[in-house]
């Protein structure tokens, strides 16, 4: 099966950067079409550089000879807010009447990523490493910095130290480890500061001018910091850090509000200082590789997509489960729970690109386009069609295991959910009757993150006999395992060689681990190197965000102003026994209660 996986689609030492080099155009002459043909980018997705607004089209030379000869597109210099405000460096359109001139070789571009909140748990787990293994895989440009800013008083020499801790190098490849961190190391830098001052964003800039030393400077900021400054946050670095001569994008990281209300708030003031293909709502989920790998099971195999409808599915289940709870880290979780955590994002998200239509293309925007089709057609959640739960304490072992609210930052009345089951249904030809169920919760038996397509029952089945009253046995189940031990399997019934006829449950199974050697990248690796790329395929469009929390606020606020009292289920359990209710009233067994599993 093919996958596309972030190793190979990186160059020898860097990547092609809009705004990178222009060549001998007039400013009259618009999106004038590129293409890119790098051997290393065969089958890979699309990169989509250059904004509307830009005049001006970009040749890419490649390290390893690859021009680019795709439509592009190169995102504004500056914000709109900066222009309106006389800040922007840019020059007037009567300077550019004649060709631009300019060396095409990567010395005149360079990419900066600051990572604001770069003291936090997110950003020495997860960013930094990240970064890391991009470069370790030479998926990095070779002019590159990497700046922490948080407002803890620290020294460069410290957050490498910091930084150091978490970085590990691939399984598959241990050469030069020690070489490749201490050279990424000397690439990162820190600068101390509060979000909200204009001030101290603009130390950043100098500092950063600096380091670009002269070159067309491309700024990536990545906001790992708490919701309520995110705005401050993006005010200050549009105004005070944008780049002047290249491009300005800024990853945010979810919650991306807590209702439709919230939400559209937020969007609204970051597009004050920002136009909305600047903004990368990262969701790490769609990074996955199970998640990715889900467009090419379906488009890429003709055996998935005659199949795929109402006229042969009969239902289909996103499953999401954690062996641990909140465990010390409840605050932030019980102000959200888990359906705001877990379902309206990530498993809304995996679910759209599970349903959508084919699109045009592989262009970020016609796969977006499908996915808000699929959540256009959905209705909003009724209190009915949903369960909430919330673990206890239990005893196993000898081992007591606390219960939520004797989580020491969790209210001690808390009727946060920290469970939740939901039955939603898809009004359109294709899904019409088909429900989709979602579980997610945490403290349960075992971690796990699924996809189980159930298939309808064969029709005139002539072994019915031999599988008894229990219809379910002979059902055909496809289950896409997105974590953990990454899996696509089929189960198929099979007669047991042997002289009599009983029938057997068996799986034609594809453990990746197994497969293939390579290590699976993480999701924030392919995430990254997307928002760097401009590519927004796997990103959160604003109008995809409004249609998501759409369909989740109402039953939200039904369930908060009910106060209504989840169902407690012990700590380590399946769950609440409402789960198993909500899915015989849609004729559906949870796929992972079976034997089997």
């Amino acid at each position: 099966m093919a996958t596309i996986s972030s190793s190979t689609r990186c160059c020898s030492s860097s990547l092609a950067y809009s705004n990178s080099s222009y060549i001998g155009f007039h400013h009259h002459q618009k999106n004038v079409p590129f293409s890119l043909v790098s051997p290393n980018r065969i089958g890979s997705k699309r990169v989509s550089l250059q904004s509307k607004s830009n005049p001006y089209s970009n040749v890419i030379i490649m390290q390893d000879g690859a021009v680019g000869t795709t439509a592009a597109t190169v995102e504004k210099k500056a914000p709109l807010k900066k222009l309106k405000d006389g800040l922007s460096s840019d020059t007037s359109p009567e300077e550019h009447k004649e060709p631009i001139e300019v060396g095409v070789n990567s010395d005149k571009s360079t990419v900066s990523i600051t990572v604001v909140g770069a003291s936090g748990d997110l950003a020495k787990k997860k960013i930094f490493p990240a970064l890391f293994a991009l470069y370790y895989e030479d998926c990095l440009p070779e002019h590159f910095t990497i700046f922490g800013y948080s407002r803890s008083k620290m020294t460069d020499a410290e957050l490498r130290n910091m930084v150091s801790r978490t970085l590990t190098c691939r399984i598959d490849k241990r050469e030069n480890c020690g070489e490749k961190m201490e050279q990424f190391l000397k690439r990162c830098f820190y600068q101390s500061g509060q979000y909200d001052s204009q001030e101290n964003f603009m130390e950043l800039d100098k500092t950063l001018k600096e380091h670009e030393a002269g070159r067309v400077s491309n700024r990536l900021f990545y906001l790992s910091i708490p919701p309520n400054i995110f705005v401050d946050a993006v005010r200050c670095a549009s105004l005070s850090a944008s780049a002047s001569n290249g491009w300005t994008r800024v990853i945010v990281e979810k919650p991306f509000g807590r209702d439709s209300e919230s939400s559209a708030a937020l969007t609204r003031a970051l597009k004050q200082y920002l136009e909305e293909d600047q903004i990368f709502r990262i969701d790490h989920y769609l990074g996955k590789e199970l998640v990715e790998n889900l467009s090419v099971l379906r488009f890429s195999n003709l055996i998935f997509e005659p199949l795929w409808s109402r006229q042969y599915i009969r239902n289909v289940q996103l499953i999401f489960s954690e062996d641990f709870g909140t465990e010390g880290r409840g605050g932030y979780f019980d102000h959200y729970g888990i359906i705001r955590d877990i379902m309206q994002n990530h498993l809304l998200q995996i679910l759209a690109l599970f349903a959508m239509e084919t699109p045009v293309s592989l262009d970020a925007e016609d796969i977006r386009n499908e996915k808000v089709k699929v959540l256009r057609s959905m209705k909003p959640l009724r209190i009915d069609d949903v369960v909430v739960g919330q673990y206890k304490s239990h005893t196993k072992g000898g081992v007591i295991y606390p219960g939520y609210t004797d989580d020491k930052t969790v209210l001690k009345d808390s009727l946060t959910p920290t469970f939740a089951a939901a039955a939603l249904f898809i009004h359109n030809a294709r899904w019409d009757g088909v429900p989709f169920l979602m579980k997610a919760g945490k403290a349960l038996h075992n971690r796990r993150t699924e996809i189980r397509v159930q298939f309808r029952h064969v029709p005139g089945n002539l072994y019915n006999r031999n599988f008894g009253t229990d219809l379910d046995q002979a059902t055909n189940e496809l289950v896409i395992r997105v974590q953990p031990d990454e899996a696509i399997y089929l189960k198929i019934n099979n007669k047991v060689p042997g002289l009599g006829m009983r029938l057997d449950r068996s799986n034609l199974n594809l453990l990746y681990k197994a497969r293939y050697s390579k290590e699976i990248p993480d999701a924030y690796e392919r995430l990254l190197l997307d928002a760097i790329e401009g590519e927004r395929r796997l990103f959160i469009r604003s109008d995809e965000l409004d249609a998501a929390w759409s369909l989740f606020t109402p039953v939200l606020k039904e369930l908060e102003e009910k106060r209504t009292i989840p169902e407690y289920y012990p700590y380590g359990s399946r769950g609440p026994v409402g789960s198993h209710y909500l899915a015989a009233r849609n004729n559906v067994k949870w796929g992972d209660l079976g034997v089997d599993e």
